[in-house]
């Protein structure tokens, strides 16, 4: 399938989900798409049992899809272009030292714990998992959204400090959760008969 054409088929999904929200929910945007996002998927798995046709399609779009160019070289470059144009930069430079310790030593704890967590959550349910997998997901969800992060705080009303500490971290998590990814996706490739399935 075309990229173009999977494009236009995730535009399409993506403006039918906001209108639902905008016309129904009236959450905000983040909240609201990513609410219907997860019943929709609940609700196409729920169908597989009666039909597969349309789970089937939507893994022959999604194995259509290079998401390591897609992520990597694509959607991350425009998520840092639209979190920078809405970053106060004389904010961003008085905020510094508080911005570098949130978008580095932030996202490696924050990594660790969901990690850590997961691993148990998933040994709770019988499954046996590489810590390092429980990592890569960790690295994957630990940096914030800076699009999402600004739309929230403005709702709320945060004071300009706050707000410039967040929106900073998040401009700058993105860069260091990738390094982070792929320092732990090259580990577990390099050495796959040495994992360790505790963090401890």
């Amino acid at each position: 399938m075309d990229y173009f054409i999977i494009a236009a088929i995730l535009v399409f999904i993506s403006a039918i989900f906001g209108f639902i929200n905008v016309r129904f929910l009236k959450l905000p945007n983040t909240i609201g798409l990513m609410l219907i996002t997860i019943v929709f998927t609940l609700a196409v798995f729920a169908m597989s049992y009666v039909d597969d046709t349309l789970l089937n399609a939507e893994r022959y779009i999604i194995r259509q899809i290079d998401f390591k160019t897609v992520l990597l070289a694509i959607m991350l470059s425009f998520l840092l272009f639209a979190g920078a144009l809405h970053t106060n930069f004389e904010q961003l430079k008085v905020q510094r030292w508080p911005i570098l310790a949130f978008s580095t030593v932030g996202v490696l704890v924050s990594t660790f714990l969901v990690g850590t967590l997961l691993l148990y959550i998933l040994q709770l349910f019988g499954l046996e998992v590489n810590f390092i997998y429980c990592l890569l997901f960790g690295s994957l969800i630990s940096p914030t959204d800076p699009i999402a992060v600004l739309g929230i705080l403005k709702k709320a009303g945060a004071p300009k400090k706050l707000e410039a500490k967040i929106v900073g971290e998040s401009l700058f998590n993105d860069g260091v959760g990738v390094v982070v990814f792929l320092t732990n996706l090259n580990w577990l490739l390099q050495v796959p008969g040495k994992l360790n399935l505790s963090p401890f």
